[in-house]
């Protein structure tokens, strides 16, 4: 897990100069704007090698983290060793929010990361100074609780409509085209949504014989039928 002596204790000020929003892309942009200026200007970028732990689970939830490049995931250890993760998070994603004082899930790098790492306290005090910074923590939250929300209407479909389900949020969130390159596991895919391996790898070959998708390599997948998909997604 990261050193707390690594983020910086500069005052709190706002930044003159705007700096690009993150990206926040699967349940619509958000404008974050403020808050990306502050957790940039008094922040610290942190490298995390792959499959290196960022947080505990049950550890304080002291900070919050964006990825700067990379990509991470969070996930949960079941009392039977089978591992569920929580989400995935890419390039300009904000992660770590909480409900309490301590995270319920861990979270790793998938392969080699930066994050951005800001004190949640510094981000507490100063929202109580900054109404629009406010706003933006009430929207990420209020976003995490819909993706928990949509994940347990997800784990009550069929395997395909799982795998259809994932192939579009991915294809929204990595490139907005029609190519994914995904930087998870066929093992990161199935702890994801709730299926084996040779479920997801089953599932793969069955729509790309129906000329659904293509998969040219283990992580490159290319949509040939978006509305087939969608159809599939309901």
């Amino acid at each position: 897990m990261h050193s707390q002596t690594a983020v910086r204790s500069d005052p709190v000020r706002r930044p003159a100069a705007p700096v690009r929003p993150a990206s926040l892309p699967w349940d619509g942009a958000i404008d974050t704007e403020v808050l990306d200026q502050t957790m940039q200007l008094m922040g610290a970028t942190m490298g995390y090698p792959r499959n290196s732990e960022i947080f505990g689970e049950n550890e304080p939830a002291d900070y919050l983290y964006k990825v700067v490049s990379g990509s991470v995931r969070t996930y949960k250890i079941l009392n039977d060793g089978r591992r569920q993760i929580g989400g995935f998070y890419l390039p300009g994603d904000i992660f770590g929010l909480e409900f309490a004082d301590e995270h319920t899930l861990s979270a790793e790098a998938i392969a080699d990361s930066k994050v951005l790492v800001i004190k949640r306290s510094t981000l507490n005090a100063l929202a109580g100074r900054d109404a629009s910074i406010a706003r933006q923590l009430f929207a990420l939250t209020g976003r995490e609780l819909g993706r928990v929300q949509d994940r347990i209407m997800l784990l009550i479909k069929s395997a395909q409509e799982r795998v259809a389900s994932f192939l579009l949020e991915m294809a929204a969130r990595v490139s907005g085209d029609n190519s994914i390159e995904l930087p998870m596991s066929r093992q990161d895919i199935a702890d994801y949504l709730g299926l084996t391996i040779e479920t997801v790898s089953r599932t793969l070959t069955s729509l790309e014989c129906s000329a659904t998708i293509e998969v040219p390599s283990s992580r490159r997948i290319v949509l040939r039928n978006r509305l087939a998909l969608s159809r599939m997604n309901g």
